[in-house]
Formats: structure tokens, C-alpha cells, sequence
């Protein structure tokens, strides 16, 4: 293996040591043996002991021997696993029919109304596709159609999908997967890298400009500034809020469009909107949506302000065979139902604050702990060698991850250097799962932080 794809591997958060493979238990062992003879390349599996689960409820998952993890880790089971009123409506439709957007389909109108609703009127088209990557790759498309521009812009580390035009935008990938010429990046952010007497506005703002002039110089007119808005791969960025506004302003100055990536913090992720970007005050172009969409079934959503795709779509065809089938409409049309039935916003709100504030009252006197951060239920805590030089501890991290696991509870890692705990649990976290989380935390930190 050459040099370079093992340092992209080594990135990889809390990856499973195939070295340790003879340690494991028996029927692990050979499942995991199996798997590698058959799977294609690129695949990993997590934490110095893989686990199995066999079944799930809410923010729960049960393996084969009938533990029961909590999950502080999954994001795509959106509001909860194997909701019953979700799998319910899925079932049903499986019963009836599945067809695609070349057929009228009345619920699929129904759903696009509901899903707009909730957004600014502005935002007022919707494409829908199986995938965050595909929904990425989609607006990226239209950006260049709109703009005639090329130049991408994102942040440092982070991580936008698979598809190989998002694998040339997405950092986090690792050396492995390069990125490409028309691609630039900025600061995440985070207040502690703004010079002195430089507020963090000003320091985003002169990011995206120098990142601007920096394409122009190299003959790319920008197309997007595309980012998650809660910046989960750089490392958990959610606060402060004011510096957007500048640095949409400069995309715009320069002919570009601004691509909100809500695949990770949309559908009330981060408690206090249903969509990251509003708490940012801005009005994106273009936002685009993952699976969380459908609590993991196939679909992804992309959503336009009209005039950025209407030339698009009088000269380009799409169609996707199942993005706006009848299945996966039905399980984001459930979705909606539970997080407006369940007052699922007012939950996250509730549970992230009061996970946050114990777990900042845990590690208060921690030397090892820099931050904790987030917003709801997206929380990062930052594990560092000295709390003064800020220096990654990427080794306590991993350890901090395999000792939660073994007390059956689920987080991983995140940031460039992994060293921030990535605490992402399904919407469906309530307040006896905060407790539990909580007092096993507190177990840990005493022995680790």
C-alpha cells in the first residue's frame, strides 16, 4: 500500500484494528471474515470491538445476545429506529405501488408542499434524490449551470459525499481521494484561529475573499460556497451565528451561489429551527437533504430558489429512478408526521440543552477538555493533550469512544485531527436517555479525563 493511502486510511476515526481480529469472539470473528472475502474495497468497520444489533427502538439498539446500546451516534434513523408509524407507512405503499416522477402521484405533490413549507417562501423548488451525495452533486450542477462558474469553496475538513464531483469537494476523504483545481478552502468557524483584534466575521469574510481572488487568479469564476451548517467534519462548529450574512454577501458580490448542506443538521437537528441555516439569519440558493429525510430510506431532497434552477430545468432532463418514487415518499411524508406530532423540535431543544450542560459540568475541571459545543442534539467535545496548547489527542479520543462502547453506549469522532467526540444521536433521544448518557460519561472522564 503506498504511503499516501495509508496516511488517507489512518484518518479514519476509530477504526477497527484487523490486527486484533483473533481477539474477538468467535461468531464476530467469522461474520468479519466472511465479510472480507466478499466486500469490495473501501469498507471499514468501527471501535476496537465491532458490534452487531440485530433489532432498534427510538434511540436504542439491541445486538444478537439482546443488549441494549444506547445510540448517541446515528444520525440517518432520523426520529427514531424502526419507528413504527414510518415503517407502517412504508409498508403500506409497498403494498399498493412504487412509481416514479414520470407518473402523476398525488401523495408526491402532497409531500413537496409540506416539505416547502417548512422552509423560507423563497425556497420554493424541490428535486428529490436517493443520496446527500447525489442531492450535493445535483446542486453543484445547477450552481454551475446558473453562474457559468466552476470555483468550489468549502471548509477545511469538511466531508459533502461520495460521488467522484463531491469527492473532489470533500476534504475529509484524506489525501487519498484528491481534491480538485477549482476548489479552494477556508477556516471552519471556530473563534480561536481569528487573529487578535479580528472578530470571527471578519475572519470568515476574508477567508471566502482570498479564497475568491485565489480562483480567479487560476481562472475559475466561482459557482458555490457550499457548507454544513453545523460543520460536523471540521470538528463541531455551531456558535457564534453572526458571521454568515458577510461571507454570503461576498459568494453573491462574486457571482456565486450559496449551497446549504442540511444533511447533517436539518429535520430540527439542532433544536432551535428546523433547518441549521436560519439560525445563521441567511437565505441560502440552493439547500440540499440526506436520508435523515426518510429515517434512513433511500431519499434526499434538493431545494432551489427558482431563479437559480429555472434555466437549468428548461435545458437539462433529470430524472432519477427512485428519487420521488412512491416508497421513499412515504416514509419522508412519516417523518414529517412524527416530528410534528411528537414535537420533536421542543424535545432536541430540551435533551441537547441539558446534555450539554452536564456534560460542560463534567469536564469543568479538565485539563483535557477544551470545549464542548453544539447546538440540540449535535454536541462535540474536544480532547486535547493540554487545554492551554490546544494539541490534539487524537489516542485519549479513541479511548474516551471504545470505553463509552463498552458501556454500551454509542458516539465516534470527528475534526481534522479526530480528536472531538461527535455525540449525533436520533431525534428520539429523550430525557432518561440524556441521564443515562450522562451518568456513563461521568464513569468514563473520571478514569480518562
Amino acid at each position: 500500500m503506498n504511503s499516501t493511502l495509508s496516511r488517507a486510511i489512518a484518518n479514519y476515526p476509530n477504526r477497527f484494528d484487523p490486527g486484533v481480529l483473533s481477539e474477538l469472539p468467535e461468531h464476530l470473528r467469522d461474520t468479519i471474515r466472511r465479510r472480507d472475502e466478499v466486500l469490495g474495497p473501501g469498507y471499514t468497520l468501527i471501535y476496537k470491538e465491532p458490534v452487531e444489533f440485530v433489532s432498534g427502538h427510538g434511540a436504542h439498539l439491541i445486538d444478537r445476545d439482546g443488549n441494549d446500546y444506547l445510540d448517541a451516534y446515528n444520525n440517518v434513523p432520523c426520529v427514531g429506529h424502526a419507528h413504527p408509524h414510518v415503517a407502517e407507512a412504508v409498508a403500506r405503499q409497498m403494498t399498493a405501488v412504487n412509481t416514479n416522477t414520470r407518473y402523476v402521484q398525488e401523495a408526491l405533490v402532497d409531500y413537496a408542499e409540506r416539505l416547502l413549507a417548512t422552509f423560507p417562501g423563497e425556497l420554493s423548488k424541490l428535486s428529490i434524490a436517493c443520496s446527500g451525495s447525489e442531492a450535493n452533486d445535483l446542486a453543484v450542477r445547477v450552481a454551475r449551470f446558473h453562474t457559468g462558474g466552476e470555483g468550489i469553496i468549502v471548509t477545511r475538513w469538511a466531508y459533502h459525499g461520495i460521488t467522484r464531483e463531491v469527492a473532489s469537494f470533500s476534504p475529509h476523504l484524506g489525501a487519498g481521494s484528491p481534491l480538485g483545481p477549482n476548489v479552494r478552502l477556508i477556516d471552519p468557524p471556530d473563534p480561536r484561529l481569528a487573529a487578535p483584534g479580528t472578530t470571527l466575521a471578519e475572519h470568515m469574510r476574508k477567508q471566502v475573499r482570498g479564497a475568491i481572488d485565489d480562483l480567479e487568479r487560476h481562472g475559475y469564476r466561482l459557482a458555490a460556497l457550499i457548507t454544513d451548517c453545523a460543520y460536523t467534519s471540521d470538528g463541531i462548529f455551531t456558535d457564534p451565528v453572526d458571521y454568515m450574512p458577510g461571507v454570503v454577501e461576498e459568494v453573491h458580490a462574486a457571482g456565486g451561489v450559496y449551497i446549504a448542506d442540511e444533511v447533517q443538521s436539518g429535520f430540527a437537528r439542532l433544536g432551535e429551527s428546523m433547518w441549521g441555516f436560519t439560525r445563521h439569519g441567511v437565505l441560502p440558493d440552493i439547500v440540499t437533504m440526506g436520508k435523515p429525510m426518510g429515517n434512513g430510506m433511500p431519499i434526499s431532497g434538493v431545494v432551489f430558489r427558482p431563479e437559480v434552477s429555472e434555466e437549468f430545468g428548461r435545458n437539462v432532463r433529470y430524472f432519477n429512478t427512485f428519487g420521488g418514487s412512491s416508497i421513499p415518499v412515504a416514509a419522508g411524508a412519516a417523518v414529517l408526521d412524527v416530528i410534528e406530532k411528537e414535537n420533536v423540535q421542543q424535545r432536541v431543544l430540551e435533551s441537547g440543552n441539558a446534555l450539554r450542560a452536564g456534560l460542560r459540568e463534567i469536564t469543568r475541571n479538565s485539563p483535557r477538555v477544551a470545549e464542548v459545543r453544539g447546538a440540540g442534539l449535535y454536541v462535540g467535545v474536544e480532547i486535547v493533550k493540554d487545554r492551554e496548547t490546544l494539541e490534539p489527542d487524537r489516542l485519549l479520543t479513541e479511548d474516551v469512544i471504545n470505553d463509552m462502547r463498552d458501556r454500551r453506549i454509542l458516539i465516534n469522532g470527528t475534526g481534522k485531527s479526530a480528536n472531538t467526540l461527535k455525540i449525533r444521536p436520533p431525534l428520539a433521544f429523550d430525557s432518561a436517555d440524556v441521564t443515562r448518557f450522562l451518568e456513563t460519561f461521568a464513569e468514563v472522564a473520571k478514569n480518562r479525563l
